[in-house]
């Protein structure tokens, strides 16, 4: 198993997302994939992801159809999806990823964040290139898969690691790769719990107990503004 395996294992003890907070994120992204491509999920790629994350999430029905009904409409706020990169405490590489209808607030907000705690807000591209920009897919697991086997058939996809992780399956590929990885998927009957992007951590760093209560205080504000819709690290 690679590093997305261990990336994931990581990730999982955090603290990221209440109920809430999941639910506003999946909304925007339901939002965003309407305004893009339309209503109709058989047709809208990006919108059946955003259902099956919805899904996942347990996210009532009745709130994904408002949701998809609202987006169709004049009264629905423009989204702008926006990353900013920047520096944490002790040189810890970040990216903030968010979806925003007044952007001006948004990077007030994250600048503050990052200069209260001792962070500095960088320039487009200053940590990204510490990052690999991976999409990723959740499935049940099917009786008599062998995982070995069905990398090997994902290879011309660019799926790079699969993995079993509690009973599903865990894929990773390249980010430009999820269109063609959610049909062979879609294809082969695969069931998708959920799916979206990371950013994995080229390489990471350690820190001390004390360095790491600083910069938790700086993420649990980040975890806290409904813009941000995920946040990266190289932390270890």
């Amino acid at each position: 198993m690679g590093r997305a395996f261990e990336y994931r294992k990581a990730r999982k003890l955090k603290r990221w997302g209440t109920m809430a907070k999941t639910f506003t994120k999946i909304g925007k992204e339901i939002s965003i994939a309407v305004k893009q491509g339309g209503p109709d999920p058989h047709t809208n790629s990006r919108l059946r992801a955003a259902i099956q994350n919805a899904k996942s999430a347990n996210m009532p029905k009745d709130n994904v159809e408002r949701a998809i009904k609202k987006a169709s409409t004049k009264e629905q706020k423009d989204y702008k999806e926006i990353v900013y990169e920047g520096y944490a405490p002790f040189g810890i590489a970040m990216i903030i990823e968010t979806a925003t209808d007044n952007p001006v607030r948004t990077v007030g907000n994250v600048r503050y964040y990052f200069s209260k705690h001792g962070g500095s807000l960088g320039t487009t591209g200053c940590v990204e290139y510490m990052f690999e920009h991976k999409c990723n897919f959740k499935v049940k697991m099917k009786e008599g898969i062998d995982l070995e086997e069905l990398e090997l058939e994902m290879i011309d996809l660019d799926v790079h690691e699969v993995f079993e992780d509690e009973g599903h399956i865990m894929i990773y590929g390249e980010f430009e790769s999820f269109g063609p990885i959610q049909k062979y998927l879609e294809d082969h009957e695969f069931e998708i719990d959920s799916s979206g992007f990371e950013r994995i951590p080229q390489e990471t760093k350690s820190l001390t107990e004390e360095q790491m209560v600083q910069v938790d205080k700086m993420l649990a504000k980040f975890e806290e503004d409904e813009d941000v819709t995920n946040v990266f690290h190289n932390i270890q």
